[in-house]
């Protein structure tokens, strides 16, 4: 892959194709070689015939499959399991459905009596015989079970074959299922639960042995979460059914490719990478405001923006401008149609919070090119065809690569057909991400995707569903289990305790039979034997736990509203925030209220943390520091660089840009104190995590009490007297020892727990949110999981589950791993203390986060503006450009 830098606009070419569309494809041998793989292919001339005549067929109709579909289908007829890695819009589906085609012995290639059909019928020992149901198809998302199955019809039809292809979600009516289960079609396509709740059914062997092939799209979005655990223990099952079962996983944008394959083909079992590279450019650019203000804050162009994009909206097809929350799709929604009303049935609107009718209109509308553009979040993302479109949008930093990368797959939905993705800043620092992210891309640095590793509680959940179906003997699902990436360094005391879980309830719950799920028969093997448990389990199949917001309510007075629990766990009795423009002082939470008195100063106050806020990602990050290295030395070689050279020439003149090795800690004094503003620039989540830590840390041998506030370059520690930094450096602030201990001290870490344990006794089926239709309230399954954690941790300490809600919170929320990297990162660096008088560049905008929830959105931006315009001043002239 290569990129040239192309328009005065920062527009750069990446031109994966090369000069020819070539395949980089690798045969992994287990990595643990103790362990056979059998594989089961088609002789080696039925393989050449097929693909020969089916490449005939292809040149007939005036198709030309690329090399790296051909490889797949060479792979897949020897036997092989695999990971199709290739840009979207290339034609993976295509690579991927069209192995098990030519393998079915019913593709019809303009001859029922070639040489192969009749050699077979001579010779009975050499065909193969196929029962109904040949290949599964998993998509992450059921609503797009529908285009999927009309994406693998479209083949069948041209080729004249008979095959059935259907889907079986949770959409699927209860008569279609039941039709289902009298016979098959020859291609299901389903979703991991969907497949998981078939598991459970006793007759799930006889449903579903006979099949050749499992293909998992989008492989890359459920790998790293426990949805990926769950389809990794449903294929270690259907292995267990078919031996030779081949599994494909199909991806565009990964950066542990190899994890990936092991984690889709299991513990010791071979399988094939294969890379496609083909015709198909890709290219990134910056929309570039006119104005750039040297002082800049979130949001500050955002809405100067609007004219230009509908500038480019006039000159251009039908476009997906893509915004990083929901609530800023509703605001360029409306400020695109207020300045072009007579575009009202042009524009649409797409995003998970609006009913799934008017989200399928808008599809509609796309496939049929009805729209001129539609503003939408992540739920366009994946997996639907929407080959209309010309272009695509990122309003906001695209906070990491593969997540533009994916965004600019979205145009040009076809191979050899270039994709387009233009960057829209909504204040200036975001340039800067746009010009890393443009990069990476061209450096193929991708983000990785890594596995849960030992989730207990969907083991539990596991062991329920194979015991609910056909029951099982426990040394042969442990080796099972044991086979898949996620469990493959169990140990024997957590098989054992989840075992004892499911059987007897463990310690706390052995005395309600409720909770004896599983029992043992005489012949040694572990069923559900109670109906109504095996009814209650099926209905409560998933990993999908939804988000909640928490009452905020003084303690005699009234309510104020909703916060996002994630930002109330974090807070212990007496700590101050702002909401709705008050200062508040914590006091508990009771019955999901999180109750409040008023503060009686804005002290120790610390931000709304808004978890849809998301933060930039490690690569991403990597690229800006880069970028900033490049900057500290003169160079500026994009045009995103170069129109924030005012902004940088002050930051390097007031106080310093750091370079790629380097950690910028500026201490400043203002008539609200002392601030301390460090810039690790590793992202939000991180910096939130490390703001605590070094609160916790300095306070710890002095009395002082620090406002919090962070954005994905740094953070900021208020507080009423200055921080002796150098001293608290010497004591070892920046050490990574101890970081786990310091990090739950520094938070609410037992109510963090709490809130995570939530997820965990839903999915290990300790409460249940009933049937469909007749469903528990948010508020009752809240305080079912509430008194389970606290029973456990009053009377089995050691439960297991418990142990998994400390290690999540550590690593979901705080991101432990990555900030224990950062603390060595930043160890090793040189630091640069600076003292500036005013607030710097860089250090604004974080001062503006933690403003805007001091005050009251009528009052804030005047303020603001004030603030910036001193600055301005003090600056010299603002220039424009």
């Amino acid at each position: 892959m290569h990129g040239l830098f192309g328009s005065s606009r920062g527009l750069l070419a990446i031109d994966v194709a090369r000069e020819h569309a070539y395949t980089r494809l690798r045969l992994h041998p287990s990595c643990f070689p103790q362990a056979s793989n059998l594989i089961v292919a088609l002789p080696k001339h039925d393989q050449e015939a097929s693909i020969s005549r089916a490449l005939d067929l292809f040149a007939a109709r005036g198709w030309q499959p690329f090399q790296f579909q051909t490889d797949v289908w060479h792979s897949y007829l020897t036997g092989h399991s695999g990971l199709i890695h290739s840009a979207t819009g290339t034609g993976k589906t295509l690579a991927a459905w069209m192995g098990p085609l030519l393998e079915s012995g019913m593709f019809d290639l303009g001859s029922a009596s070639g040489e192969g059909a009749s050699r077979r019928a001579k010779d009975p020992q050499s065909a193969i015989r196929y029962p109904k149901l040949k290949v599964l198809w998993l998509t992450p998302l059921r609503a797009l079970a529908a285009d999927t199955v009309s994406a693998l019809r479209a083949p069948l039809e041209e080729l004249g074959m008979n095959w059935r292809v259907e889907a079986r979600t949770g959409d699927t009516s209860s008569y279609q299922k039941a039709k289902q289960a009298k016979e098959m079609p020859d291609a299901l396509v389903t979703t991991p639960e969907s497949l998981t709740i078939m598991l459970s059914r006793p007759e799930a062997r006889e449903l579903l042995s006979s099949l050749r092939c499992v293909i998992v799209d989008e492989w890359h979005e459920l790998m790293s979460s426990k949805r990926g655990v769950q389809t990794e223990l449903a294929l270690a099952r259907l292995r267990s059914f078919q031996p030779a079962l081949r599994t494909w996983g199909l991806s565009a944008t990964l950066g542990n490719l190899d994890e990936a394959l092991q984690t889709l083909v299991g513990i010791g079992r071979e399988g094939v990478l294969v890379q496609g590279d083909v015709p198909k450019p890709i290219f990134i650019d910056s929309l570039m405001p006119p104005t750039i203000e040297r002082f800049p804050w979130a949001g500050q162009i955002g809405s100067q923006m609007i004219p230009l994009v509908v500038q480019e909206l006039e000159t251009t097809g039908t476009t997906l401008i893509f915004c990083n929350t929901r609530a800023h799709t509703e605001i360029w929604y409306k400020g695109i149609l207020e300045l072009r009303p007579d575009w009202e049935g042009q524009i649409g609107l797409h995003h998970g919070s609006l009913d799934r009718e008017d989200r399928e209109v808008v599809e509609d509308g796309l496939r049929s090119g009805r729209y001129r553009a539609v503003i939408c979040t992540s739920s366009l993302d994946l997996g639907v065809d929407f080959s209309p479109v010309d272009r695509v949008l990122q309003v906001g930093s695209p906070k990491g690569v593969a997540r533009l990368i994916q965004r600019a797959g979205r145009s040009g939905h076809r191979p050899g057909v270039a994709s387009r993705v233009t960057c829209v800043p909504t204040y200036a620092l975001e340039l800067i991400d746009n010009a890393a992210a443009r990069d990476a891309a061209a450096g193929k640095r991708i983000e990785s995707r890594e596995g849960a590793k030992r989730p207990l509680d969907v083991l539990v959940q596991h062991m329920v569903t194979i015991a609910a179906g056909e029951g099982f003997i426990e040394a042969e699902l442990r080796a099972e289990v044991e086979s898949t990436r996620a469990y493959s360094e169990l140990t024997n005391d957590e098989w054992s305790w989840c075992l004892d879980f499911v059987t007897r309830g463990g310690d706390a719950l052995k005395a309600y039979p409720e909770y004896h799920r599983i029992v043992q028969g005489e012949d040694g093997r572990y069923v559900v034997e109670d109906k109504r448990i095996a009814s209650r389990h099926r209905a409560s199949i998933g990993t999908i736990v939804s988000e909640s917001a928490m009452t905020v309510q003084y303690l005699k007075g009234q309510r104020l509203g909703s916060v996002e629990e994630n930002f109330l766990s974090r807070l212990r009795p007496g700590d101050r925030f702002v909401f709705s423009g008050r200062v508040l002082e914590f006091v508990r939470v009771k019955d999901m209220t999180a109750w409040v008195r008023k503060a009686p100063s804005t002290e120790g106050a610390v931000p709304k943390w808004s978890g849809m806020r998301m933060p930039i990602s490690d690569q991403l990050a990597a690229g800006i520091r880069e970028k900033l290295d490049d900057a500290k030395h003169g160079v500026l070689e994009s045009d995103e660089m170069h129109l924030l050279q005012p902004l940088l020439e002050v930051q390097a003149k007031w106080s310093a840009i750091p370079g790629f090795d380097e950690l910028l800690i500026e201490q400043v004094k203002t008539r609200e104190g002392f601030h301390l503003f460090v810039y690790p620039i590793e992202g939000r989540l991180v910096h939130e995590g490390l703001a605590a830590l070094f609160a916790y840390r300095i306070s710890r041998s002095r009395p002082i009490t620090f406002s919090l506030a962070a954005n994905d370059y740094g953070f900021e520690l208020l507080a009423r007297q200055p921080t002796p930094i150098e001293e608290v450096l010497d004591e070892g602030l920046l050490s990574p020892m101890n970081l786990a201990n310091d990090i739950r001290e520094s938070l609410n870490s037992v109510e963090m727990a709490k809130r995570q344990f939530r997820e965990i006794a839903r999915i290990a089926g300790l409460v249940f949110e009933g049937m469909p239709g007749r469903r528990k309230s948010v508020r009752q399954i809240q305080a079912s999981s509430g008194l389970f954690y606290d029973v456990f941790l009053r009377y089995d300490p050691d439960n297991m589950l418990l142990h998994q809600a400390n290690r999540e919170v550590l690593e979901r929320q705080l991101e432990e791993t990555r900030l224990f990297r950062t603390l060595e990162r930043l160890n090793r660096s040189h630091i640069l203390l600076k003292t500036p008088s005013r607030p710097t560049p860089f250090a604004f905008p974080i001062l503006v986060d933690r403003l805007r929830e001091q005050l009251t959105t009528e009052s804030v931006r005047d303020r603001i503006e004030s603030m910036a315009l001193q600055l301005e001043k003090a600056a010299g002239s603002t220039v424009k450009q």
